[in-house]
């Protein structure tokens, strides 16, 4: 048995080995290098970079343009976490006895394959001022009053970029719940609608309950996807007009390859990496403070149950 318990314990050590050196090598050390870089000023060609201290978290502080690019990534957030409710309903549908649910399912998923990149282009031809699809639609349905300049009006820029990337990601969400909700055991389930229990309630008290890891990753991806946003701004607006539609993380870049300030742009990127973390533990205890604990649902009646 000690031979047998050490060559488990070898193979253990084995496997490990080689994904905790990648994780050491690829994750921990660049994140520490670049905690110590946010303290100088190096401008990412000279051989060599001076302490500067706080300096550039206090820059960073005061610089006006970065906050506003950090209103734009929360419309970003607020509209994929308005969304998400509906992603689950939609997947609830799909996992019922739906005809050509397989179908929907592919059409749904679609747009998350597709790089992203050609969405941005493609969505910026379809609301182009000059021919767009999208204001040809309006004209064809009498409504060409409501034609704006879509993505040079700082007023909406920002939801239009936001329901692009609402297109590409929901998918994604939706195909994921749908994953969550077939785990559900059926019998429970079945049993629950011969007790008595209405749709509402199979939802809130077992479907809900059962796939609270799935909804978790759901709104820590919605976090990081929002903060992080990159592709669509850039290719669509490239952050304007001016800094209307500029993201963290394309201010991040641009203080970088732009203006030669390194130092300053990872002082950036460790604050958005502390933010994702600090509004996803606010938000898990928001959540989970209204909760629905988990319990037996064949108690719920139809008349009386809550």
């Amino acid at each position: 048995m000690n031979s047998l318990t050490k060559k488990r314990n070898r193979f253990i050590i084995l496997s490990l080995l080689v994904p905790v050196v990648l994780l050491v090598a690829f994750v921990v050390f660049p994140a520490v290098d670049l905690f110590r870089m946010s303290f100088t000023n190096w401008d990412g060609y000279s051989a060599n970079s001076n302490f500067i201290g706080i300096d550039n978290y206090i820059s960073m502080f005061k610089n006006k343009d970065l906050w506003l690019s950090l209103r734009n990534n929360g419309i970003y957030f607020a509209v994929h976490l308005l969304m998400i409710p509906v992603e689950m309903a939609i997947a609830v549908i799909l996992t019922s006895k739906l005809r050509a649910a397989k179908a929907y399912k592919t059409i749904v998923f679609l747009p998350y394959i597709i790089n992203g990149v050609a969405i941005a282009y493609a969505f910026s031809y379809f609301f182009s001022p000059v021919n767009g699809a999208f204001d040809s639609i309006l004209e064809a349905l009498h409504l060409g009053g409501l034609s704006r300049n879509w993505l040079s009006d700082p007023k909406i820029v920002n939801f239009v970029l936001a329901f692009v990337s609402l297109w590409k990601f929901s998918g994604y969400h939706i195909v994921l719940f749908i994953a969550a909700l077939q785990s559900v055991p059926k019998d429970i389930v079945e049993a629950a609608n011969v007790d008595g229990a209405n749709a509402f309630q199979i939802f809130r008290y077992i479907q809900v309950p059962s796939i609270s890891l799935v909804l978790d990753f759901i709104l820590f991806d919605n976090i990081r996807g929002a903060l992080q946003v990159f592709d669509i701004p850039f290719v669509m607006t490239q952050g304007g007009p001016g800094y209307a539609s500029s993201t963290f993380t394309l201010y991040t870049i641009k203080t970088a390859f732009t203006f030669n300030n390194f130092g300053l742009a990872s002082t950036m990127a460790v604050a958005i990496m502390i933010l994702i973390v600090i509004i996803y533990v606010v938000q898990n205890r928001v959540l989970h403070i209204g909760k629905p604990k988990p319990q037996k649902v064949l108690k719920i009646r139809r008349k009386g149950g809550k």
